[in-house]
């Protein structure tokens, strides 16, 4: 099974900048469908974009359609989640997760990072 720990959040002013990464280990991230998900207390979480672990495909959540981009470093053994134009309702913690499914629904997928908080601040 992989493990994945996620980093690179933190606090940022609207319309700026974050990278966040997803480090694993156990396993590459090319066997797996990767997926970044977000949430806020209270509400379910929500996709945000997954990367296929064969080709590369990459599809988005309409929050972040234009805005973030996922990719992979297979030398690295980690997906990055680059998001720009960030706006307030962005704040969430933003978790990682890997799956052999694919889908978007947080069920689709088994293993999980702890989570990085991202604030946006207006």
């Amino acid at each position: 099974q992989v493990q994945l720990v996620e980093s690179g959040g933190g606090l940022v002013q609207a319309g700026g900048s974050l990278r966040l990464s997803c480090a694993a280990s156990g396993r590459t991230v090319s066997t797996y469908i990767m997926g970044w998900f977000r949430q806020v207390p209270g509400k379910e979480r929500e996709f945000v974009a997954r990367i296929f672990g064969i080709g590369g495909t990459t599809s988005y959540g309409d929050s972040a359609k234009g805005r973030f981009t996922i990719s992979r470093d297979n030398a690295k053994n980690t997906v990055y989640l680059q998001m720009s134009s960030l706006k307030p309702e962005d704040t969430a913690v933003y978790y990682c997760a890997a799956s052999q499914l694919g889908g978007t629904s947080p069920s689709s997928y088994y293993s999980w990072g702890q989570g990085t908080q991202v604030t946006v601040s207006s």
